[in-house]
Formats: C-alpha cells, structure tokens, sequence
C-alpha cells in the first residue's frame, strides 16, 4: 500500500550533477528517516545519505561535501543533490524509507520500504 517512486537518474559527464527526487505515495501518516544507498556492479549495497524527519543527516565519507539530501515532509518526498559526479559514483541508486507508518486499510502497519532504483552512471 506504499510505494516509492524514484526519478533523475542518467548519464553525466564527470564534474557534472543530477538530482535524485524519491516520492512516497499511500495513505501514509508519518516517515521516520528517508535515505539513499546505492549498488555498483559487483560491490555490497551501501548507504549514500539518510536524513530523519527532524532534518539530522548523515553521509557516506565518499560523498561529503559534494552530495546534499533533503526532504519535503509534506510531500514524503527525500531528494538527493549530487555534485562534482565521478565514475565511481557509477551505480543504481536506491531510495529507502525507514519506519514508514500507513493506514493499509484493516489498521495502521509500520514497515520500511524500498524503491525500484535509478541508474547513475559518470564518464570519464
């Protein structure tokens, strides 16, 4: 009964940026951290940036400083800001909302969530 939707992947150019904008839809009447991890091919799935729906964020080491997450709590919606893009960046994100709480119809559930995921990929 919840689903995210992810969108602004694609291909850039290294030094280039993308936006990465995750909506959550359902009848959904709280989320408690949103986030976004992402999968190169043949490596472990791996936090990018979370945020809580207080605004606290945190980073993976590899992207601090270039990477911005925020979130529209109004709109259950994360977004992700990436600069200064390098081919290591090259994988498929995923958005994650973590303690989502919904009404599914027979009562309020709590679950966590996972999106399709996006492909970022960066030239060289």
């Amino acid at each position: 009964q919840v689903q995210l939707v992810e969108s602004g992947g694609g291909l850039v150019q290294a030094g280039g940026s993308l936006r990465l904008s995750c909506a959550a839809s359902g009848r959904i009447f709280s989320i408690n951290t949103m986030g976004w991890y992402r999968q190169a091919p043949g490596k472990q799935r791996e936090l990018v940036a979370g945020i809580t729906s207080g605004g606290s964020t945190n980073y993976a080491d590899s992207v601090k400083g270039r990477f911005t997450i925020s979130r529209d709590n109004a709109k259950n919606t994360v977004y992700l800001q990436m600069n200064s893009l390098n081919p290591e960046d090259t994988a498929v994100y995923y958005c994650n909302a973590d303690g989502v709480r919904y009404y599914s119809g027979t009562g309020v559930r709590r679950d966590d969530y996972w999106g399709q995921g996006t492909q970022v990929t960066v030239s060289s």
